[in-house]
């Protein structure tokens, strides 16, 4: 469970979805995002829980050389943390000088860099976070559906435009562009890891992707020019017309024997046109260009992307299949009991849980031995009837007292005590505690509807907005089934 509540769908600023596509412009600055600041090392320890390896968001994982790790600030902002190998950056002032021009980027196409940290020999990244995972997992490892046609037609073009604004702002290089650099935001709309705009070493030399998929001119000189930025992105074209990842050579040997069909992802049949699919191949193919200048510019692939757009009304979290960070509990069907807690209302909240008695404890499993029956139990039941009446009283405060004492007795296990102790807490200002407890609810009894509502309650008064309305989504199902069944 506690990977539920662990989870943030919280995202920094709402970003706005253009209803039309074809004002393709998007805005520079974004009033609700912070400065450029420089954070010490110990916030970032404390965003990050010690940097655990439990919030470690980079699928290349925990022993990968620079690791990105999900934390939280003291003013509730989520961020991602990105943390450098020690030999990466030696020389603090270039550090600093590079991080401080990327923190000036403000564009709804990347995702943002705020802040840094260099402390010694430590050197960190803070960006916005992107809670809806990256590229790479959506297209490549997806579990319930394949990425829509008009969907990676988007991504491209999004991409495309995000390259654009950099190179419009002196950065036109960005290191190792791949499915990895995407994210996708609260909305489901991608956006470019700003973290690429940084040299990953002293010598902005290095350049991590398979050689496979390497711009040529890289093996030849080791550096990158804005034309290997091109060539990077056809690759990615390549991993969106295919649904997998295809080293640009067999890529280039199939479409010059025409049979560029081949490469396209079988989920994809029927759901293109032939030109549109011709149109993006020949785009990809520009892109691969072995020769620097025979490459478009970004300028040019923004126009030819632009004209192939598809559901352009069509937010891209509908496209996607994912939950919306902002939906409204209000578009689910709940429960009373569960409207009453996406309302935060105690009042009404007490009374169904006073209403539902202890029916829901049936089927826990309470297994005691005589010997125990007859030395224990009647005290434990006594503290529990004694917190029933306070509850029934309102007289919140011994409710827990009584509660507890039943608890800590260890003999018998009831989630509904620990909803009803819950709810005392909440009506106590203790949320935090409230959490606990109706999670607690939740491990005795896993398929209890009540317990992830109770939770949502609590995350709602902590401020926790995503979060709350990811558990009522996941209460309101978890009813639907046992109603089903």
């Amino acid at each position: 469970m506690g990977a539920r509540c662990s989870r943030f769908g919280l995202c920094f600023w709402p970003s706005q979805i253009e209803s039309n596509l074809n004002d393709l412009s998007c805005a520079e600055n974004d009033d609700a995002l912070p400065g450029f600041c420089e954070y010490s090392f110990d916030q970032l320890r404390a965003a990050t829980s010690g940097f655990s390896s439990e919030n470690i968001v980079s699928e290349h994982g925990e022993k990968a050389p620079n690791v990105v790790y999900r934390g939280k600030l003291d003013d509730d902002r989520v961020i991602a943390v990105k943390r450098f190998n020690k030999s990466a950056w030696p020389d603090s002032r270039q550090f600093l000088d590079e991080a401080r021009a990327v923190g000036q980027l403000r564009n709804q196409r990347l995702a943002n860099l705020i802040g840094c940290c260099c402390e010694g020999n430590e050197r960190l990244l803070v960006a916005e976070f992107m809670p809806n995972e990256t590229l790479s997992r959506h297209l490549f490892h997806w579990e319930t559906q394949p990425m829509k046609w008009a969907m990676r037609l988007r991504v491209a073009l999004y991409l495309a435009q995000a390259l654009e604004y950099c190179s419009s702002k002196g950065r036109a290089l960005y290191h190792d562009l791949n499915a990895y650099r995407v994210l996708f935001d609260q909305d489901g709309n991608p956006r470019l890891s700003c973290f690429g705009l940084m040299k990953n070493s002293r010598d902005g030399k290095s350049y991590s992707t398979n050689l496979a998929f390497t711009p040529p001119e890289y093996m030849r000189t080791g550096r990158i020019s804005p034309e290997s930025v091109v060539y990077s992105f056809g690759t990615l074209l390549l991993d969106l017309l295919s649904g997998k990842h295809i080293p640009p050579s067999h890529a280039l040997d199939l479409i010059r024997g025409k049979n560029f069909l081949m490469l396209m992802d079988s989920c994809l049949e029927g759901h293109f046109s032939n030109d549109d699919g011709t149109e993006l191949v020949r785009l990809a193919s520009r892109c691969l260009q072995y020769e620097l200048r025979e490459r478009p510019n970004v300028k040019s692939l923004v126009i030819a992307l632009t004209a192939l757009q598809k559901e352009t009304e069509v937010p891209s979290h509908v496209l996607m299949g994912i939950s919306h960070g902002n939906a409204s509990s209000k578009e689910m069907s709940l429960s009373p009991f569960g409207e009453a807690c996406s309302r935060s209302d105690l009042t009404a909240i007490h009374e169904l849980l006073e209403k539902a008695g202890y029916k829901d404890d049936e089927g826990v499993a309470n297994e005691l031995s005589f010997q125990m029956w007859t030395s224990q139990i009647q005290e434990t039941l006594n503290s529990k009837k004694r917190g029933d009446s306070a509850f029934r009283a309102k007289d919140f405060v011994t409710a827990i007292d009584c509660y507890t004492q039943f608890i800590d007795g260890g003999t018998m296990v009831s989630p509904t005590v620990f909803a009803r102790r819950s709810l005392c807490y909440l009506m106590s200002d203790m949320p935090q505690e409230a959490l606990g407890d109706a999670m607690q609810a939740q491990v005795v009894s896993p398929d209890w509807p009540t317990a992830l509502y109770l939770q949502a309650a609590a995350l709602f008064i902590l401020g926790m907005e995503n979060d709350a309305q990811e558990t009522l989504r996941d209460g309101t199902s978890l009813e639907s089934k046992k109603e089903r069944t």
